[in-house]
């Protein structure tokens, strides 16, 4: 039973075969191993982007921070929604990578951005002259920290506000995949035809051991991004390695069956912790993270089950009223199973 994260779930066995396999012999090293031309290949085939230029990380963060740092200046303004991960979770990463840009943050329900509160944010910046930050980027997280997701529409609508300011647009894509089955559309619909210039296209939260891409849809960024990514740390010697799992995720359509595997027992979960009394969910269920409060006591026989996940915020404590609903974070990954929400709910119940 464990909701802790999509991280805490093992690695798809077609990746890890593709990683056994590509042990075997020698390979040119830092990204000129044969492999690496088939993730290129296939990266622009879905995307129908047949000039992107495509490099592979170990870590959303990396990903994230370096794409920025080809986006924005130093003493730039990166606008983002106040729960994005670039925020929360990177440790001040982007602006240490951009050279000092700050986060600007934008609020919004759900922790998705709306075009006319982007807008307010972005027309307040860059007024002071040379007293304040500049305009910037915008980063869009897709799927949401609260499990959320943006159409293809929605993020056109974010990305026309972007351009008339002349500012890139950037897509944290850790859960792109998942966010992509539930809109329904083409990885190109919900990029660069929406008008995204870098994407960082997660592979670790859904099945990979640990790679991510960066797809730069205008390759005039692709030499500064190389120069940015081996002075920052992250150009892989043994890159097969990386480039193995890109290309096993890749192939016959496996990122898609598994980001739905994860959603579609996301779907599951919401669903069923209705059926608690005093349950509520607390944001909309549409990639494959539930948001949810039910009873302390609930929680309590849960995690003496041996359930895994988190409360939030983490500070609720366990002591109280058997009846006071207590707020958590549950993450559904690629390998859990209906029989694992099945016994979640079953020692939730009691």
């Amino acid at each position: 039973m464990y909701f802790a994260s999509d991280n805490t779930s093992g690695v798809a066995p077609e990746i890890m075969a593709a990683v056994a396999r590509a042990n075997d012999g020698y390979a040119m090293p830092y990204g000129d191993d044969p492999i690496m031309e088939r993730v290129r290949a296939q990266i622009r085939e879905a995307f129908e982007a047949p000039e992107a230029a495509v490099y592979l990380v170990a870590t959303g963060t990396a990903a994230n921070a370096l794409s920025l740092a080809i986006l924005t200046d130093p003493w730039g303004a990166v606008f983002c929604h106040r729960h994005a991960h670039i925020e929360e979770d990177e440790c001040g990463a982007p602006e240490f990578y951009t050279g000092g840009a700050k986060l600007v943050l934008v609020d919004g329900a759900h922790a998705k951005m709306s075009p006319e509160t982007l807008r307010k944010v972005i027309a307040r910046v860059g007024s002071g002259g040379v007293h304040g930050v500049q305009r910037g980027a915008v980063s869009i997280t897709n799927a949401t920290e609260n499990g959320t997701v943006y159409s293809a529409q929605q993020v056109w609508a974010l990305a026309e506000v972007s351009k008339s300011y002349n500012l890139p647009v950037h897509m944290d894509g850790a859960r792109f995949t998942n966010a992509l089955v539930r809109a329904g559309c083409t990885p190109a619909e919900m990029t660069w035809k929406a008008g995204v210039d870098v994407l960082s296209f997660g592979g670790t939260k859904n099945g990979c051991m640990g790679v991510e891409a960066v797809v730069i849809f205008d390759p005039a960024k692709a030499w500064e991004f190389e120069l940015r990514r081996k002075r920052g740390g992250h150009l892989f010697s043994k890159h097969r390695y990386l480039s193995a799992q890109m290309d096993a995720y890749l192939t016959d359509g496996l990122w898609l069956r598994l980001a739905r595997a994860a959603n579609d027992q996301a779907q599951h979960l919401s669903q069923s912790i209705l059926s608690v009394p005093g349950a509520s969910v607390l944001h909309p269920t549409e990639a494959n993270a539930v948001f949810a409060a039910w009873p302390r006591a609930g929680h309590r026989r849960a995690m003496a089950a041996g359930a895994r996940y988190n409360l939030l915020p983490g500070s609720q404590a366990m002591e109280g009223p058997d009846d006071e609903p207590l707020a958590a974070r549950l993450v559904c990954s690629w390998s859990t199973t209906a029989a694992d929400v099945d016994a979640l709910l079953t020692a939730i119940r009691g």
